[in-house]
C-alpha cells in the first residue's frame, strides 16, 4: 500500500512539473501557433534533441492521461510533416497509454478484485474472447476519449502485449487525421474543425466496420463448418430437444409458450434421472431415514424409548409413490398438452439439420429442424476396478431396483466415494440400520466444500455410524471366506485390509453422456462434457447443448437455467444471442445437517487471491433450532474487507438448503448484509439465523468512535 501512494504522489508531482515547466504554454491551439517560430528555430538547432525530447514529453502527457495529447498530435505534424510525424506520434501515443494502462492496473485492479471478485471475473472471461476486438473498435472511433479506454482496461486481464499492438493500430486512422491537420496548422482555426461532421461519420462507420465484420466471419465460420452437408430448403420443426430431464423439459417448455414447432425425444422415462434415480427417490429415502434417527431420539422429545423396525418392502414402496405423486408434473401428457410433440424413442444427429428417431419397436423416422439442442444428461461414473463387476455393485441409478428386490435391508454396506452422493447415501444406509463404510481416496470427504464443514459432516456421519476412511484406495473387489471384499490400502502403507460388504454403492460422480447421438460423426468435440460456448452452442452453431451434457455443474437447477439460454438463442439467435450467467448458482448436499452453499469459500478465495472476511453464527444460540432440538451447526458469510457485500456463503444446518434462498436473492441483486438485517423475520423461525448472521457482522463493525462520544454525551446527560 505505501508503495502505491508513494506512485501516486510521484505521478502527481510529474504532471505538476510537467505542466510548469513551460509544457503548458504549448498544449494549446493558440499557444502551439505562437510558438511556432520560436520552437521550429530551436528544432533547425538541434534535430535529434528535438525529436527525442518531443518524443519524452508526448510519452510523459499520455502516460499521465494530461490535457494536451490533441495538441501535441498537431505539433507533430507541424514539426516533423505527415510521414515522420505520424510514425512519430503513433509510437509515442501507444507507449504512453501502456504505460497508463499498467499504472492503472498497478493502482486499481487489485482492489477492484477485491470488492467485486465476481464481476470481474466475468469481465475478464469476456476481455479473453473479445477484448481486443472490442479495443479496436473504440480505438477507431475518436468521439471515446482515449485517456479513459487506458484506465478501464488496465484494469481488466488484458495483457500488456495485447493492448499495446491493438491499440498501435486502431489510433492509426485517427492519429493520421490530426497529424496531417497539424501539417496545416496556420489555417487551422480550433481543434472541432478537424473532426468535420462527414469525417466524424466516416469514424464512426469505420468503427461500425468491426462489428460488421465480426458478423461476416462468423457466417464465413458457420459456411466452413457446414460444408459438406446439404441445408434443407423448409423445416419440419423449430427446435428438436433430445432428452427430457430437466434441461429438456424447460427448454421445450420455453419453445412451445413461445409457439414454436418443437419435439421432445425421450429414450427412457419423462423427467430424466432426477425425478426416476436421482433427486426425488434419494430425498424420499432421506427423509425415512431421519425419521428413523429422530425416532431413536425419542427420550429427548418425552416419549418412551422407541427402536424403529424397518419395512423396507413399505419404504421403498413409498418411494416410488413419491415418484408416482411427481411424475404427472414431467409427463407426456402434460406436454403434449402444452403443445409439444413428444416422441418416445432414441434420437440421432445424422445432419446438423435432421434428426433420426428410431422408436422401441424399431421402426424409424426423420425430422428436419432449424436448431438441436442436446440435454441428454449423465450417468454414474464408474471405475475400472478388477472384481468389481463379477461380484456386483449398484449405483445411485441401480440402486432402487436392487432394494425392491431385497426382503430386508442389506446388513453390510460399503460406499465408495466421499462426494455429495456418497454421504447422503452412507447416512441414510447407516440410520436405516445398515453397518456402513465409507470409502474415499482424497484426504477428506466433500472436498470442494471449506475443511470446517467437512469436518462437521464428517462427525455427523460418524456419530450416525458411519465408519468413515479417508485416504484410503480401493485395490480390487474379491471373495475372501466365502464374502464378497473391498480390497483398501490406507495412505502409503505397504498392507492392504479387506471390508467385507453385502452391498457395494459405486458412487464416485456422474459423467455425461456424450455417445449414441451422432457427434463424432458431427465433429462435436466433446472431452468430459460436450464442448460449447457462452452462448451453449457447439461446434456447429445452430446445434446447442443444456444440462449436465453441458456442464460445468451438474444440478437440476441449474439445467433448468440454462434451459432458458439454449432455447432463446436457438430460437432468436439470429436476432439477439445470451451468454449464460453463472454468477450465483447455489447448491445442496442433503446430508443432515443440511450443506448449503453459493458464491465463493474460503478456500477458493483464497485460491483466486481475494481479501475477505468471515461472519459466523451458531445455530446452537438460535430460538427455533433449541426448541427443534437441532442446535448444531452454523452459518458463514465471506464479505470484502469493511463491506456488507456478499461474495459466498455456507450455511450448515437443518433445513440449510432453505435458508440459503435469503442469501441467493441478496447476492443476485447486489443487496448486503444491512438489507438483511433491516428485514423483519417472523419469530421463532430459522431464517432468523441469516439475520442474526447480519447482526454479528454489524457489531464486527461498529463505529467505535461514534459510540465513545455517545457514551460521554449520555453521561453529561445524566449529570456526570
Amino acid at each position: 500500500m505505501k508503495k502505491k501512494i508513494l506512485l501516486i504522489l510521484l505521478l502527481l508531482g510529474a504532471g505538476v512539473l510537467l505542466l510548469n515547466s513551460g509544457l503548458g504554454d504549448y498544449l494549446s491551439l493558440d499557444g502551439l501557433k505562437q510558438a511556432r517560430s520560436q520552437v521550429a528555430a530551436f528544432q533547425t538547432a538541434h534535430p535529434a534533441g528535438f525529436f527525442a525530447l518531443f518524443f519524452i514529453c508526448y510519452v510523459l502527457v499520455t502516460a499521465l492521461s494530461l490535457p494536451g495529447a490533441a495538441v501535441m498530435t498537431l505539433a507533430g505534424g507541424a514539426f516533423f510533416g505527415l510521414f515522420q510525424g505520424l510514425l512519430l506520434v503513433s509510437f509515442a501515443s501507444t507507449i504512453g497509454a501502456t504505460l497508463a494502462f499498467l499504472v492503472a492496473r498497478y493502482l486499481l485492479r487489485d482492489s477492484l478484485k477485491r470488492r467485486f471478485p465476481q464481476r470481474l471475473q466475468r469481465i475478464d472471461e469476456g476481455v479473453s474472447k473479445e477484448g481486443g476486438f472490442y479495443l479496436f473498435t473504440l480505438r477507431l472511433v475518436p468521439i471515446f476519449p482515449f485517456f479513459l479506454i487506458n484506465l478501464l482496461m488496465g484494469l481488466t486481464a488484458m495483457s500488456a502485449r495485447r493492448f499495446y499492438w491493438v491499440s498501435q493500430l486502431g489510433m492509426l486512422p485517427g492519429t493520421a487525421v490530426y497529424v496531417n491537420a497539424g501539417v496545416q496548422l496556420g489555417s487551422l482555426e480550433s481543434l472541432s474543425g478537424i473532426l468535420s461532421p462527414a469525417l466524424l461519420l466516416s469514424f464512426t462507420l469505420l468503427g461500425v466496420f468491426p462489428l460488421i465484420a465480426k458478423r461476416i466471419i462468423a457466417f464465413v465460420k458457420a459456411r466452413r463448418v457446414y460444408r459438406g452437408w446439404s441445408r434443407p430448403t423448409s423445416f419440419d420443426r423449430n427446435l428438436v430437444v433430445i432428452g427430457a430431464g430437466a434441461a429438456g423439459l424447460v427448454t421445450s417448455y420455453i419453445a412451445s409458450a413461445v409457439k414454436a414447432k418443437v419435439s421432445l425425444i425421450e429414450a427412457n422415462e419423462m423427467g430424466g434421472d432426477c425425478l426416476n434415480t436421482g433427486c426425488v427417490p434419494s430425498k424420499a429415502l432421506i427423509k425415512s431415514a431421519k425419521v428413523a434417527a429422530t425416532a431413536r431420539r425419542a427420550e429427548e422429545y418425552g416419549f418412551e424409548e422407541h427402536k424403529p423396525a424397518l419395512n423396507l418392502p413399505r419404504l421403498i414402496a413409498r418411494v416410488r409413490d413419491v415418484i408416482a405423486a411427481i411424475a404427472p408434473h414431467d409427463s407426456v401428457e402434460r406436454y403434449t398438452e402444452l403443445g409439444v410433440d413428444v416422441i418416445q424413442g432414441y434420437a440421432r444427429i445424422v445432419d446438423p439439420w435432421t434428426v433420426e428417431i428410431r422408436d422401441r419397436d424399431g421402426g424409424s423416422r426423420r425430422l428436419t429442424t432449424r436448431s438441436i439442442v442436446i440435454a441428454a444428461g449423465a450417468s454414474p461414473t464408474v471405475p475400472p476396478l478388477p472384481g468389481m463387476a463379477e461380484l456386483g455393485f449398484v449405483t445411485s441409478d441401480t440402486l432402487w431396483d436392487h432394494l425392491e428386490r431385497c426382503e430386508r435391508l442389506p446388513q453390510r454396506v460399503v460406499v465408495l466415494g466421499g462426494g455429495p452422493i456418497g454421504c447422503e447415501l452412507s447416512q441414510c444406509f447407516a440410520r436405516l440400520g445398515s453397518a456402513v463404510s465409507q470409502v474415499e481416496m482424497l484426504p477428506r470427504l466433500l472436498l470442494k466444500e471449506d475443511e470446517d464443514v467437512a469436518d462437521f459432516v464428517t462427525e455427523q456421519l460418524r456419530r450416525d455410524g458411519v465408519d468413515v476412511r479417508c485416504n484410503t484406495r480401493a485395490v480390487r473387489c474379491e471373495m475372501r471366506d466365502g464374502e464378497r471384499c473391498l480390497i483398501v490400502q490406507h495412505g502409503d502403507a505397504e498392507g492392504e485390509s479387506a471390508v467385507a460388504y453385502d452391498l457395494l454403492i459405486c458412487a464416485v460422480g456422474r459423467s455425461a453422456r456424450l455417445t449414441g447421438f451422432g457427434l463424432e460423426e458431427l465433429g462435436i468435440t466433446t472431452d468430459r462434457t460436450v464442448d460449447t460456448n457462452e452462448y451453449l452452442q457447439t461446434l456447429m452453431p445452430n446445434i446447442y447443448a443444456a444440462g449436465d451434457v453441458a456442464g460445468p455443474y451438474q444440478f437440476t437447477h441449474v439445467a433448468a437455467h440454462q434451459a432458458w439460454y439454449a432455447s432463446v438463442n436457438a430460437l432468436f439467435g439470429q436476432f439477439k444471442k445470451f451468454a449464460v450467467d453463472y454468477s450465483v448458482i447455489p447448491w445442496v448436499t442433503y446430508v443432515d445437517p443440511e450443506v448449503a452453499r453459493v458464491g465463493l469459500n474460503e478456500q477458493e478465495a483464497k485460491a483466486q487471491g481475494i481479501d475477505y472476511e468471515v461472519t459466523r453464527y451458531g445455530l446452537d444460540d438460535l430460538d427455533r433450532a433449541i426448541c427443534d432440538g437441532n442446535a448444531q451447526g452454523f452459518i458463514k458469510v465471506l464479505t470484502p474487507v469493511n463491506s456488507d457485500r456478499i461474495l459466498g456463503v455456507c450455511i450448515v444446518g437443518s433445513q440449510g438448503g432453505d435458508l440459503l434462498a435469503e442469501f441467493v436473492l441478496a447476492m443476485k441483486h447486489k443487496l448486503g448484509l444491512g438489507k438483511i438485517l433491516a428485514t423483519i423475520h417472523p419469530y421463532p423461525t430459522w431464517a432468523e439465523g441469516n439475520k442474526y448472521l447480519a447482526g454479528e457482522w454489524r457489531k464486527a463493525h461498529q463505529p467505535e468512535r461514534i459510540l465513545r462520544l455517545l457514551a460521554r454525551f449520555f453521561r453529561w446527560q445524566r449529570g456526570g
